[in-house]
């Protein structure tokens, strides 16, 4: 048990041993406004079955909603059984970062599947592995476009999800950058606007297909400007909308960044996540994290290896593109079992049942007296809905009778808060549609 020094003459000892006169004096680092000036107001300690039913009291109040229309990144798609009991087998469950190829072969190979899976759904040439989530995954591409062009501006629709604006606000504080926002119109990005902000100061153009509103983009009008502004164009995008919507490298998009969230993995509550990354071949010494590689050994037998690994850990820190370091192989693993199981036929089945479900609620709910749907542009699976009353009111009735009714867009949007995203995936059946649209068609408007 560690020695904690009680009586002054102790601490005093402590103190001169570390070269400092008082407490306060140790912990002078710490600003003033930051540090604790009266003890915290916890609780005595608890016995663990004290504890165990404390924590399962809490638990019980939960409401967990079987029907949900919310989205806004993290999508409840269906998760087939195989996938938890492969993942859960002990060499996926435990493996680490591989950096023994010869004791890490099948860990290497589930990567090298997994990118391939990646560039063959988004047409990209090169493929990563290793990105947190989504968001970090924008964030990285931004900080590569910045380095690749030397250039210091990165344009940004409000379109793209706003969590992911924040997290890269958050990223490249202490970077030389300058973010600028690009104002949209109606739900989707306003094109005019940007023609006036791009110039040779920019270093890429980032925009979402579908956007987090659901609507689409005209991206091929977004990659000519910034390309003849010699910038990089960045697309983010749903991995399941790319079985039916063109793919980033028909748009000629540089780098694709997206949310693997969909690819197998449960929503459990916002995370782990599984962020995608993929770009042109040009820039893959440039690209964050690492890639898995297929070779032959002394024997000419296939095996796998780590080709690139980016990092300050395994390179010199000033040739490093990231300080990325955790793998994310396990959801990794997950998205890999899915894509091999729905293959080139399944993945298109979900986008459509999702954009044909989607497609119908908004038509409902465009008939309720009140309720219209926002804009009547193309949209994939999510779509704005204006409510008679502030959209948290019918979120919250709507919990009470176990609908998740999507998500209140003046969180997010100042003057959006009588607008509601609600998302649609295979999972919604015609009857929660109906449940969800007989809710609204009763709910008193003012």
């Amino acid at each position: 048990m560690p020695y904690i020094p009680n009586s002054e003459e102790d601490q005093k000892k402590m103190l001169d041993s570390v070269g400092v006169s008082s407490i306060s004096d140790l912990f002078k680092i710490i600003p003033e406004n930051l540090r604790l000036k009266e003890l915290l107001d916890v609780p005595p300690a608890l016995s663990e079955p004290e504890l165990m039913r404390h924590l399962e009291e809490m638990a019980a109040k939960n409401r967990l909603s079987k029907i949900s229309f919310t989205g806004g990144g993290i999508y409840n798609h269906y998760v087939p059984p195989v996938i938890s009991s492969i993942v859960m087998r002990p060499e996926f469950a435990t493996a680490y970062t591989p950096y023994q190829a010869e004791v890490a072969q099948g860990t290497l190979q589930v990567i090298y599947e997994f990118q391939t899976h990646i560039c063959r759904l988004t047409g990209m040439d090169v493929a990563n592995a290793s990105m947190y989530d989504g968001a970090t995954s924008m964030t990285e591409a931004a900080i590569l476009a910045s380095g690749y062009t030397k250039r210091n501006k990165i344009v940004i629709s409000d379109t793209v999800n706003p969590h992911y604006r924040e997290v890269m606000r958050s990223t490249i504080s202490g970077l030389d950058l300058e973010i600028i926002i690009l104002p949209s119109k109606n739900g989707q990005t306003d094109f005019n606007e940007l023609e006036k902000m791009i110039d040779d100061s920019c270093a890429c153009l980032i925009l979402g297909q579908p956007n987090y509103f659901g609507y689409l983009e005209d991206l091929e009008r977004g990659e000519k400007a910034i390309h003849d502004a010699g910038g990089l164009f960045i697309t983010v995008a749903d991995p399941i909308s790319l079985g039916i919507l063109k793919t980033p490298a028909e748009y000629n998009a540089d780098i694709f960044v997206g949310e693997g969230q969909g690819l197998g993995l449960s929503q459990n509550f916002g995370g782990p996540l599984l962020g995608l990354f993929a770009c042109k071949k040009k820039f893959i010494r440039k690209i964050p994290g690492r890639l898995a590689a297929r070779t032959t050994d002394v024997d000419g037998k296939p095996g796998f290896v780590l080709t690139l690994q980016t990092r300050e850990q395994h390179i010199r820190r000033d040739k490093a593109t990231s300080n990325i370091c955790t793998n994310e192989a396990l959801c990794a693993t997950a998205a890999t079992i899915f894509m091999s199981m729905m293959g080139r036929q399944g993945i298109p089945r979900i986008a459509r049942l999702s954009t044909e479900r989607a497609h119908y609620l908004a038509d409902k709910i465009n008939d309720i007296k009140g309720y219209s749907v926002w804009n009547n542009s193309p949209f994939f699976k999510e779509f704005v809905v204006e409510t008679p009353v502030p959209a948290n009111e019918v979120i919250q009735g709507a919990a009470e009778v176990g609908v998740a009714a999507g998500i209140d867009l003046g969180r997010y949007y100042p003057g959006y808060e009588n607008r509601l995203l609600i998302a649609v995936t295979e999972v919604n059946t015609f009857t929660d549609c109906d449940k969800f649209v007989a809710f609204l068609s009763a709910q008193k408007t003012r």
